[in-house]
This record gives structure tokens, C-alpha cells and sequence, in this order.
């Protein structure tokens, strides 16, 4: 199966917010975050605690959502070349082949080491940092569309 695409600037900001949500560190980071955020209102509105000890929880919370929320994605989508990029993706069964302007490059299924699926892409993994967007728009139908999905579980599982 064939598709060709260029990516929509949101839609990729939204993608790289669900990358770092996804994320096992990223999710533990912000459950502390939110627990000492809690704790310290708490404390603050039982007179235990100053309102500067809550303030700065309160900023905490704030700058760390700001981060995950806008910055890091933002940042992310403007250094990335690739989003600008026009593709064409060739998914087959034994390879994912991929073609832009500046060159191409195939992969076997294998070198792939999971796959997640959000609200605007596929996400395909070669380890926990570095990751190949496939838009879900790309596909001309719905039925491409699940072929697509069922050969990505097929081949490189969750």
C-alpha cells in the first residue's frame, strides 16, 4: 500500500505531546508533581505550611505543564527538518520503505520496536527516542486505513 503526505503543524504538535505523555519517566514525573502540588494546598489550607511553600508548588506545577504542554513540543516541531518534508511510504509485508526529496530508506518490520496509535498518527518506534509519524489522513479510506493498522500489529505488535 501506497500513501503520500506532508504533515499539518498541530496535528504534530498534538502527536509530540502524546509521545511525551506516553512516556513511563514523563507520566512519573507529573504523578509527583501533581502529588506534592496536592500535598502542599493541603498543608496550606490547614495552616501548617506558608503560602510561599504553595506558591512555589504552584509555579512548579505550572512551569512543568507549560513544558510538556507547549514548550517541549513546539521546540521539537521547529528543529525537526522532517515535518517539512513531503513523503511517500510504501507498506508492504516485509518492509517500510519511505521517500522524500532528499533521499530514501527502507526498514524491515523488525527494526521496528513498537508501535502506538494517537488520535492523528501512527507512531512507529525504533527505541524510545526516535520515532517515524505516519498521518492517518494519508490514507485514502477507512479500509486502507485498517489494512494499514493490522499490518502494523501484525508486524511490529505493542
Amino acid at each position: 500500500m501506497q500513501i503520500e503526505f506532508s504533515y499539518t503543524k498541530n496535528e504534530v504538535i498534538q502527536a509530540l505531546r502524546y509521545h511525551f505523555i506516553t512516556r513511563r519517566e514523563i507520566k512519573f514525573m507529573i504523578v509527583l508533581v501533581n502529588v506534592f502540588a496536592i500535598l502542599s494546598a493541603v498543608l496550606f489550607f490547614t495552616h501548617i505550611i506558608r503560602f510561599f511553600p504553595f506558591f512555589l508548588s504552584t509555579i512548579l506545577w505550572i512551569v512543568l505543564m507549560f513544558a510538556f504542554r507547549v514548550f517541549l513540543p513546539v521546540s521539537i516541531y521547529k528543529k525537526a527538518e522532517t515535518f517539512q518534508d513531503h513523503f511517500k511510504v510504501n507498506l508492504d509485508e516485509n518492509h517500510f520503505y519511505m521517500e522524500n526529496k532528499k533521499g530514501n530508506r527502507i526498514w524491515a518490520w523488525r527494526e521496528f520496536s513498537e508501535f502506538l496509535e494517537s488520535p492523528y498518527f501512527f507512531h512507529l518506534y525504533f527505541d524510545k527516542r526516535s520515532f517515524f509519524l505516519v498521518p492517518k489522513s494519508a490514507f485514502s479510506n477507512i479500509q486502507q486505513l485498517q489494512e494499514a493498522r493490522e499490518l502494523l500489529k501484525k508486524h511490529i505488535g505493542k
